[in-house]
């Protein structure tokens, strides 16, 4: 199968690479920016509409049938401290949101239905319709490879799960790869190129308040599920460190949560 015309990406991206199938378009991102950094810069793209063994969060393995969804990884080198490459999966699920809402809101459904999910999934109307998985490279000049799965011509007989969707089933049409990744990328440079300039301070930038106002997490009862413990409270905030501020139920101090696996609730008695 030839690859598809990527016109408008290519004007976003300083380096694209399709491939017609794969494992892991993280895996292979990684392996080969590690093994030749200086063909791989910045913002370069390695995409395909068949991944066969991607992977989620907690090495879940993410397979979709050929053609039904895209799988774009971005490399990103950052020149801010290591310390500030936390905000980049929320800064890709704000940039996935966004992307979501332009082609609800063109295929006139509400563009309100698509919302972030901490820390980065996307949600159309409560179901998933997007996940982002970041890794990092090691050495002298750290980098960030973030993949980003979308559902996009899924009919409903594919889906792998009750609470997922897609693009398809949402507006009711398909779009090319290039009309997607073209929106999605650039998203993604609009929120990058600020963080940047300020040394990565996603309060100066800007990102933490987009973020915060995308999230619909925020003000949800949610359930944590921790390695020692399953916490059980409401969601307040984001802190500058792109942590989850979670009141647990009938306690007053705020938990921060670096990671975890969160399940919006219905909403508590006392909230």
């Amino acid at each position: 199968m030839s690859a598809p015309d990527l016109t408008a990406s290519l004007d976003v991206a300083p380096a694209l690479t399709w491939v017609p199938r794969t494992g892991s378009t993280n895996v292979d991102l990684v392996e080969r920016a590690a093994a030749d950094p200086d063909a791989w810069p910045d913002f370069s793209v390695l995409v395909t509409d068949t991944q066969v063994s991607g992977r989620g969060r907690l090495d879940r393995v993410w397979s979709t049938p050929p053609g039904s969804s895209l799988a774009t990884s971005v490399l990103l080198r950052p020149q801010v401290p290591a310390d500030r490459f936390g905000w980049i999966p929320l800064m890709a699920g704000l940039a996935m949101t966004r992307t979501v809402q332009m082609l609800l809101a063109g295929a006139g459904m509400k563009a309100i239905d698509a919302t972030l999910k901490w820390p980065n999934d996307v949600l159309v109307r409560g179901l998933k319709v997007s996940g982002i998985l970041s890794e990092l490279i090691p050495g002298d000049d750290l980098a960030v490879v973030v993949g980003a799965g979308l559902n996009t011509s899924m009919t409903r007989d594919q889906l792998p799960v009750e609470t997922a969707t897609s693009l398809a089933i949402e507006c009711r049409r398909t779009y090319s790869a290039d009309t997607v990744l073209s929106l999605y990328l650039k998203q993604l440079h609009e929120l990058y190129d600020p963080f940047v300039a300020a040394g990565g301070d996603a309060r100066s930038s800007g990102l933490i308040a987009q973020v915060s106002a995308a999230c619909g997490t925020l003000g949800q009862a949610v359930r944590v599920q921790l390695p020692a413990e399953d916490l059980v409270g409401v969601a307040r905030g984001i802190d500058a460190d792109g942590q989850l501020l979670v009141q647990p139920e009938g306690e007053a101090v705020l938990r921060s949560i670096s990671a975890g696996d969160v399940t919006h609730l219905r909403p508590l008695a006392d909230t």
